[in-house]
C-alpha cells in the first residue's frame, strides 16, 4: 500500500469574485456534447451531478454558441430561453453539492463548422477557416454589435439558470482572440489597429455582461499562450493583453489551456504524446502579471500530485482537471480523503472523449464506462447484489479486469483466473509501445482494486473446460480475448482468404513482437489492414525505436489515419517522419515469398517488388471463443461471455461489456 499523497495546498479555500472555492481543482469546460433538441437532459444531469458530488470546486459547464454562425455540434445548447429551466435543474443539484457552477459561452470566428450551423462563419477580417477549406464573412460594425448583445443576452440567461458566472472562450484564435492578434485581425477602424482596438470586443462583451449580470456575477475567461508564427502574438504580448484586462477587472480568472486551431489543433485536447504537465508554464506568465484575477493551468496536469506541485509552486491558484474527472468523477474527493492509490487514472487516449467528440456524438470514456451513462447507472458506483453469490471470471484482459472489479465491489466473491503471467492481455501489450505507459499504470490501478476488494486471482493457470465444471461457481464470465488471424487476410482483397507466403518462419504477428516472442530483422515490413489503429501504428514505432528500418504498406490514403479523431493521428505521422519510418499508402501486399514482398497500387494495379527481413502482420484477430463453445452444451452452467471472445474490437468495448456485465450479475 503507498503512503497518502500529501496536497494541502490543493484543498486549501480560494475566493473567486464573491465566491467561495472549497478547493482548487475546476472540472473545465469541454464539449460533452449530450444535449437533446438544444438542451441538456438525463444524461447532461448525471454527468455533471456525478463531479459535483466527487467533489469538484467549480464546474465549468460546456458551451453554448450565443448566435446562429456560432453553432459548432450536433450537441450545442440552444441560445433561447427554454434551456433555463434545464439549467437550473443542473445548478441547483451541483449547488447542493457546494460547487460554484459558471457556464461557457463561444464562438470560433472563422474556424465554424457549416455543417451544423448553416451559417457563414463571422471573423474580424474574413480570413480562412483552419476547421475546414472554407472562408469566413469578415463582420460589419452592425454585426459586431449584434454578436456582443448576443454573449450578453447569454450571460443573462445563464444566471436564469442558477449559474454563478460565465466563461468567454478567448483562446485557441477563436473569435474573441482573432480579435486580439495581427494574424486574424486586419481591420482599419475601431475594431483593429492599436491594443485598445483589438480589445474593444471582448471589453464590450465583459462590461456589458457585469453591468447586465451584476456584480458578483462571475467573468472568467478561457485563454491560451503565444502563437507561433511571425507576426503572431508572443507571450509578451499576451501579458500585456492579461495585464490590460485584469487592471480594468474585467476578468476574475483566465483559465489557460494549450494549442490552437492554426495549425496546433490537437494540442488544445493533447494525448500522451505531449509532455506533462503541458499548461503549467503559460499559466506561470499569466500569473506573473495579474493582480487579481485567479489563474487557471489546463492541460495534462492529470493528478492531484502535479496539481499539488503547480500550485505550491506558484505557478497558478487553480487547476483544471477535465479528462482526469471523466476517467475518476471523484478524484477531488479520493485525493482529500489521502487515496490517490484509488483514483482511476486517464490514459491520455482521447478515444472515447474528443474522439467521440470529433464524430459529433456524445463523450464517453474508454476506462470509465459509466460516462454518459451516469443518470442511467446513478453514477460510478455499483449497486450491492441482492444476492452475493461466487462468481469465476476466466481472462484477465480488460474485459476481465472490469467484471470482476465490479462484481467484487457489488458484494460477490470473485476468482479471476488468467492464463499469463500478468493481468491485462493484450492491453498489457500495448504498454508496452513508445509512450504508452499510462497503460501500465490503468492495470496497477486494477490490480490495487483486486486486492482490496479481496478477489482471488490465479496466473498461469489455462483452464479447460472440464475445470470450469468442477470449480463450481455460481456464475461463470468467460472473457478470453482474441488472438492474431496469422493469414495475412486484407480487406482489399476480399476473395483471398491467406496471403501467400504467410506461413513463413520470418512472418510474426504484431503481439509476438510486442511479447518479445519475435526477434525480427533489420528491414521489416509491416501490413496494416487496421487503418493505422494502435497495433499497427504503435507496433511500427515500437519497431523503428528499437532500431530497425520499418516500412507500413496500407490500404489506408493515410497513415495512421484511424488515430486522427483521437487527435494522436498527426503526432504519430510526426514521429514516423523523425523516425524514419516509410508508409506506403493506398497498396496492398499480394505476395510474400521468401524475403520478397510484392506490393499492389489500389488505384493503378500496378505492382512492384520489395525486399525485407521480415513481415509483422497488423490485422484483425480471431475471437478466441473455444471454450464457449465447449461449455455450450452445458445447461446446468451459468455462461456470460464478453470483450473480444465475442468479437474482436477495441478496449473500450471490453471495459464497456465488463462494467455492463459486472452490474447485472
Amino acid at each position: 500500500m503507498t503512503q497518502p499523497e500529501r496536497v494541502p495546498n490543493l484543498f486549501t479555500p480560494a475566493r473567486l469574485g464573491a465566491h467561495t472555492l472549497k478547493c482548487r481543482i475546476v472540472f473545465g469546460a469541454h464539449t460533452a456534447n449530450m444535449a437533446e433538441g438544444g438542451l441538456p437532459a438525463d444524461r447532461h444531469f448525471g454527468y455533471y451531478r456525478e463531479r459535483a458530488r466527487g467533489g469538484a470546486a467549480m464546474i465549468v459547464v460546456e458551451p453554448t454558441p450565443p448566435h446562429p454562425t456560432a453553432v459548432l455540434t450536433r450537441g450545442n445548447f440552444m441560445a433561447d430561453d427554454a434551456v433555463i429551466p434545464h439549467f437550473r435543474r443542473i445548478t441547483d443539484e451541483c449547488h447542493s453539492h457546494a460547487t460554484v457552477m459558471c457556464h461557457q459561452i463561444y464562438h470560433v470566428g472563422a474556424h465554424g463548422d457549416q455543417d451544423n450551423s448553416w451559417s457563414p462563419y463571422w471573423s474580424p477580417s474574413g480570413q480562412v477557416s483552419h476547421h475546414d477549406p472554407w472562408g469566413s464573412h469578415a463582420m460589419s460594425e452592425a454585426e459586431i454589435r449584434e454578436l456582443i448583445q448576443a454573449f450578453i443576452d447569454q450571460a443573462v440567461r445563464d444566471r436564469k439558470g442558477g449559474f454563478d458566472g460565465v466563461d468567454l472562450f478567448a483562446g485557441y484564435s477563436c473569435l474573441i482572440d482573432q480579435f486580439w492578434s495581427p494574424l486574424t485581425n486586419r481591420r482599419d477602424d475601431a475594431w483593429g489597429g492599436s491594443l485598445e482596438n483589438r480589445l474593444r470586443f471582448v471589453t464590450e462583451i465583459a462590461e456589458g455582461i457585469r453591468k447586465a449580470c451584476g456584480p458578483d456575477f462571475i467573468v472568467g475567461m478561457t485563454v491560451s499562450g503565444a502563437e507561433p508564427y511571425p507576426g503572431g502574438l508572443t507571450m509578451a504580448d499576451k501579458q500585456e493583453i492579461f495585464a490590460w484586462l485584469d487592471e480594468r477587472g474585467l476578468a476574475d480568472y483566465f483559465s489557460c489551456g494549450t494549442g490552437s486551431y492554426i495549425n496546433r489543433f490537437t494540442a488544445i485536447v493533447p494525448g500522451f504524446h505531449h509532455a506533462t504537465p503541458l499548461g503549467t508554464d503559460d499559466a506561470a506568465a499569466i500569473k506573473q502579471v495579474v493582480k487579481h484575477a485567479l489563474v487557471t493551468a489546463e492541460a495534462r496536469v492529470k493528478t492531484p500530485a502535479r496539481a499539488e506541485a503547480a500550485i505550491a509552486g506558484g505557478l497558478c491558484d487553480l487547476v483544471s482537471i477535465v479528462r482526469g474527472q471523466i476517467a475518476d468523477p471523484h478524484l477531488a474527493n479520493k485525493a482529500r480523503e489521502g487515496r490517490a492509490d484509488d483514483i482511476r487514472p486517464c490514459i491520455s487516449c482521447n478515444q472515447l472523449c474528443i474522439g467521440r467528440r470529433m464524430r459529433d456524438y456524445h463523450i464517453s470514456c474508454l476506462v470509465n464506462p459509466s460516462v454518459g451513462r451516469e443518470h442511467a447507472w446513478d453514477g460510478d458506483a455499483a449497486p450491492p447484489a441482492d444476492k452475493p453469490r461466487h462468481v469465476l471470471v476466466v481472462g484477465g484482459g480488460p474485459a476481465g479486469l472490469e467484471t470482476a472489479r465490479i462484481a467484487a465491489e457489488r458484494g460477490h466473491r470473485v476468482t479471476l483466473v488468467e492464463k499469463a503471467a500478468d493481468l491485462g492481455g493484450q492491453f498489457r501489450l500495448a504498454a508496452a509501445q513508445p509512450e504508452r505507459d499510462e497503460i501500465g499504470e490503468l492495470l496497477g490501478w486494477y490490480r490495487t482494486q483486486l486486492e482490496k476488494l479481496q478477489v482471488r486471482v490465479d496466473l498461469g493457470w489455462e483452464m479447460t473446460a472440464e475445470d470450469i465444471r468442477e470449480f463450481g461457481a455460481d456464475a461463470v464470465v468467460l472473457s478470453t480475448g482474441s488472438q492474431p488471424t496469422r493469414t495475412g487476410f486484407q480487406r482489399a482483397l476480399p476473395h483471398v482468404d491467406a496471403l501467400p507466403g504467410a506461413e513463413q518462419e520470418n512472418v510474426h504477428a504484431a503481439n509476438d513482437v510486442l511479447e518479445g516472442t519475435a526477434r525480427p530483422g533489420k528491414r521489416v515490413l509491416l501490413l496494416d489492414d487496421i487503418n493505422g489503429w494502435w497495433p499497427a501504428s504503435g507496433t511500427a514505432l515500437h519497431l523503428a525505436d528499437q532500431g530497425h528500418e520499418v516500412t507500413v504498406v496500407t490500404a489506408s490514403d493515410k497513415a495512421a489515419e484511424a488515430l486522427d479523431g483521437s487527435h494522436l493521428g498527426p503526432s504519430t505521422r510526426e514521429r514516423f517522419a523523425k523516425l524514419g519510418v516509410t508508409v506506403i499508402c493506398s497498396h496492398t501486399l499480394t505476395r510474400w515469398a521468401g524475403s520478397t514482398a510484392t506490393i499492389q497500387n489500389l488505384y493503378t494495379g500496378e505492382t512492384q517488388e520489395l525486399t525485407f527481413d521480415s513481415l509483422v502482420l497488423a490485422t484483425t484477430n480471431t475471437a478466441d471463443d473455444a471454450l464457449a463453445r465447449k461449455l455450450a452444451v452445458d445447461d446446468d452452467i451459468e455462461v456470460h461471455t464478453v470483450g473480444d471472445m465475442v468479437a474482436a474490437r477495441t478496449a473500450s468495448m471490453a471495459f464497456y461489456e465488463g462494467r455492463a456485465l459486472g452490474m447485472t450479475l
